[in-house]
């Protein structure tokens, strides 16, 4: 461990625990692991050691969590705009200025290497910054003499509280998509993030209280699918948003839905770059191995399949190629800090590598082959070297399902609707990009294409944060897409007021009184 995250991580453990230390809950602003409970091993990737347990959340815990979030919502919920703001411009300072702690913590329970998971972090303070501008985003609207002596206005008001289920891959972004949005709107957020790397959610929890927030007002639930079943059935709870896998993903929005929440479930991918004839090869080879192998392939949007229209493919299979050799591969915690670091298991590693089994047995050529890779002095580390497969077949299920790793695929067509023809048939529609010089083909594609997020001559098209984030078929599930004006609508609910006032000076006019049994009408 690196200094800072030594300072940062062990101050969110509780070291009362004999063996390893076991990563809490966050309660009524305070860490809280019930002694005897069931805990989780949380590992680090690089070296495949055990760094803590983690504690999963029984149904008291959940119970005590969900009574906690009720009541700092009424306290939180009860500030004026202008003290919710305040501490959302503390928060805000107070994650800009040490981030590195934070990235610290990310690399050693996920693997990622530091410069990423900063990344990850700036991309999330986005979605901060854009919430701190939330009183000119949630004003109602008001309409004056509607009717005679009649004005309608409407009232943004907040759900109450609010569950956020977060993956693996990216444990502080992914949070940050949603709840500086919803405590913005004055609700209660309890966070359930991924056991496999729980400590970014306590460092941000302890954040916010240094910030001002209310205790109660920001929750996290360790757990495992015990507490996720408790925030989606508590009658407590009044939305979810969740990003994961496609299954889970109808899963949550299924049986949340049945009980009476808001859900915005974010799934899977198999993101497409269709390359046509006439685009820089150079600049598509460096943009499909970023895309492809940055985060060891471990993003909902990274490039799973590069199409190459014509014949192009050759040439830019040579180019991938080339540049993957030159890719170093490590400890994300190292001074010499690698291009990818591990995946976050061994088992999750292993299933990477029975795609690239699959491919192979369905007639693929395995061009670059990452399988059995070992790093020097990390031998059990959790790695996967990067993989390049061509002429893959589009009936393989390395093909047709998210692998979620470092491997890149090139499948060969002929033409631009061939490509598109590709793209549409698949059963996601998260992100897709295009490559190429030509802007009628590039319209063409915007509006041809069945997927949520578009890159034109950018591989990983995330939105900023004034925009949103969503796929398309089973890519999402439910109305509302991540951050931008889809979030604020989705945290809060509106009410339309209709108001009389009668001036005393004309109150005896008999237009205010007097029996009219028919349907209201504008005068």
């Amino acid at each position: 461990m690196t200094s800072v995250e030594t300072t940062a991580q062990t101050e969110l453990i509780d070291q009362a625990t004999e063996g390893a230390p076991v990563v809490g809950h966050w309660i009524d602003g305070a860490v809280v692991a019930p002694a005897g409970g069931r805990t989780a091993p949380v590992f680090n990737p690089a070296t495949g050691q055990v760094t803590a347990e983690v504690a999963l959340a029984d149904d008291d815990v959940i119970a005590a969590a969900l009574a906690s979030a009720a009541a700092g919502q009424r306290v939180w919920g009860g500030y004026s705009i202008a003290k919710r703001q305040a501490v959302l411009f503390a928060f805000r300072e107070l994650l800009s200025a040490r981030r590195a702690e934070l990235a610290a913590i990310i690399s050693a329970e996920h693997g990622k290497v530091l410069s990423d998971a900063m990344g990850e972090i700036a991309r999330g303070l986005e979605v901060v910054e854009l919430s701190c501008g939330f009183p000119t985003l949630t004003q109602g609207g008001f309409s004056e003499n509607a009717s005679t002596g009649i004005d309608v206005y409407t009232l943004k008001q907040p759900l109450g509280v609010t569950a956020i289920i977060s993956p693996f891959n990216f444990p502080a972004m992914v949070p940050l998509w949603f709840f500086p949005i919803a405590l913005a709107t004055g609700n209660a957020v309890v966070l359930k993030p991924s056991e496999k790397d729980p400590s970014a959610a306590l460092w941000m929890a302890a954040l916010w209280q240094e910030a001002g927030l209310p205790d109660g007002a920001f929750t996290v639930l360790q757990g495992d699918k015990q507490a996720v079943d408790g925030l989606l059935t508590s009658p407590v709870v009044q939305s979810v948003s969740f990003v994961g896998s496609t299954p889970i993903a109808q899963y949550i929005y299924e049986t949340a839905s049945r009980h009476g929440k808001r859900v915005q479930a974010l799934g899977g991918a198999k993101n497409h770059m269709l390359v046509l004839p006439d685009a820089d090869l150079d600049l598509v080879a460096d943009q499909a191995v970023n895309a492809g192998y940055g985060a060891a392939g471990e993003r909902c949007m990274a490039v799973s399949v590069v199409i190459a229209v014509g014949g192009v493919a050759d040439a830019l299979q040579g180019k991938i190629a080339e540049r993957i050799a030159k890719l170093r591969v490590g400890n994300g915690q190292d001074a010499a800090e690698p291009d990818l670091g591990p995946l976050i298991s061994a088992a999750h590693r292993d299933k990477v590598a029975s795609y690239v089994d699959a491919a192979e047995a369905d007639g693929a050529e395995i061009v670059v082959d990452g399988r059995g890779f070992t790093v020097d002095g990390h031998e059990d580390g959790f790695f996967f070297g990067p993989t390049l497969i061509d002429n893959i077949p589009t009936s393989s299920r390395a093909y047709t399902e998210e692998i979620f790793g470092p491997v890149l695929s090139i499948v060969r067509v002929d033409t631009f609707d061939q490509g598109v023809e590709l793209i549409n048939s698949g059963m996601f529609g998260n992100g897709t990009a295009i490559f190429t010089n030509d802007g009628g083909a590039a319209r063409r594609f915007q509006s041809e294409v069945h997927v949520g997020m578009i890159g034109i001559n950018v591989p990983i098209p995330v939105p900023v944060a004034y925009h949103s984030f969503g796929g398309w078929k089973n890519s999402l599930f439910g109305d509302a897409k991540a951050y931008g004006r889809h979030g604020f609508d989705f945290f809060t609910r509106e009410k339309a007021v209709t108001a009389r006032w009668i001036d005393p000076a004309t109150r005896g006019d008999a237009s205010h009184s007097g029996i009219n049994l028919g349907f209201p009408q504008n005068n």
